[in-house]
């Protein structure tokens, strides 16, 4: 089956759409920024992969990445040392290095896709390849993924846990405070009055 032309154009601009976002990671100065465009690169060839008709890895790659992509924007939120991961900050090292390696992968994978010859082996009208599929990835490795699974959802409950209210002695808008070395003793770490008052005659 010849593809129309829309599916050609829908291919071109979702090829350059790709591209383009895939750049925009290493353009931007924000961590969390970089994260959204590397969503958007990888639901573009999402969208690619059900153009060539693997919808399976199509919709797959739409699900892994949004929720792997905004993990890990969250995680730059709560831990990056400038407020949010939003401050401006340098995003690539070794720029020249870089710029070379992406130019020579570049051009090495375009050759392969446009001149390689790839084989003419048309699928029985009855095969299903989404069950293939399924059987192909779940058979031998049904405990890598199962293990990636309890992985993910893990993680998902480490940030709403990290995220909330309640800090790790209370909730975190009563200003809580260590318990103390003995009961009803002053929060560990926290100075004595005596110590206190000592510290500031001396300054």
């Amino acid at each position: 089956m010849t593809p129309s032309l829309g599916t050609h154009i829908a291919f071109g601009v979702l090829a350059a759409f790709a591209v383009l976002t895939g750049w925009r990671v290493f353009c931007t100065d924000s961590m969390v920024r970089a994260s959204f465009f590397l969503l958007l690169s990888f639901i573009a060839v999402g969208a690619i992969m059900i153009l060539l008709t693997a919808e399976y890895l199509g919709v797959a790659m739409f699900c892994m990445m949004a929720v792997e992509m905004m993990v890990m924007a969250l995680f730059m939120v709560m831990f990056m040392m400038n407020p949010a991961g939003l401050n401006p900050m340098k995003m690539v090292h070794q720029e020249r290095v870089a710029i070379v390696v992406g130019v020579i992968a570049f051009v090495v994978l375009s050759a392969v896709a446009v001149l390689s010859e790839f084989p003419d082996a048309p699928l029985p009208a009855e095969h299903v390849p989404t069950i293939s599929l399924g059987r192909e990835l779940l058979g031998d490795s049904m405990l890598v993924f199962e293990t990636a699974g309890v992985v993910l959802l893990t993680t998902m409950v480490g940030v709403v846990v990290l995220s909330s209210r309640r800090g790790r002695y209370g909730c975190a808008d009563d200003g809580s405070m260590p318990p103390g070395l003995e009961p009803g003793g002053e929060p560990a770490g926290q100075p004595s009055e005596e110590e206190g008052e000592h510290t500031h005659h001396h300054h």
